[in-house]
């Protein structure tokens, strides 16, 4: 998963231009010098020379360490791996004779989903017979999107797929 090994950049003697503009470790200009002048400057503070922009003419390098430079940039890109939401989408069932209770129990679940951030598939199974009546599932999902309407937008209408009718929705943002 981290990848330290791999390097983007060049350094110290993969390093094979003639000339090479030099920013040394405290962010100094050095000015424009052969790569050997400049490594052997890093390598009398014990530093690396690291090629940062290699398209620019000529190409910049700077005295750094390297192994401290790819710990830190490893660990920002942990940080930021860590604070990221995956949003998962969750699905509540209903059918066409759904009792009240059974339709308020649905309707908390989908309540405690959408509270924790999560997207919300409804969805209607219609077996049978139910076919013929795809207005009464209809009116159960708008019932479900009134029910909803304070914590959740419909993100996509209800809508008769084959024998089911989904509607989709997703969490109001904050204010």
């Amino acid at each position: 998963m981290l990848s330290i090994s791999k390097q983007e950049q060049q350094l110290n003697e993969e390093i094979r231009d003639k000339e090479v503009r030099v920013i040394s470790a405290d962010g100094e200009q050095l000015g424009i010098m052969s790569a050997q002048e400049a490594l052997k400057i890093a390598e009398e503070q014990n530093l690396d020379l690291v090629k940062i922009a290699p398209m620019a003419k000529p190409p910049v390098c700077k005295i750094m360490d390297y192994g401290k430079f790819r710990f830190e940039k490893a660990k920002k890109e942990k940080e930021a791996r860590k604070n990221q939401k995956i949003i998962e989408t969750k699905e509540i069932r209903l059918s066409l004779n759904i009792d009240t209770h059974d339709f308020d129990t649905k309707i908390n679940h989908a309540k405690k989903f959408i509270a924790d951030g999560n997207k919300l598939k409804v969805s209607i199974r219609f077996r049978g017979r139910e076919m013929a009546h795809p207005e009464i599932g209809l009116g159960i999902m708008k019932r479900a999107a009134d029910a909803l309407e304070e914590v959740a937008n419909v993100e996509k209408a209800a809508k008769l797929e084959g024998r089911q009718m989904l509607m989709f929705m997703a969490p109001k943002a904050n204010k």
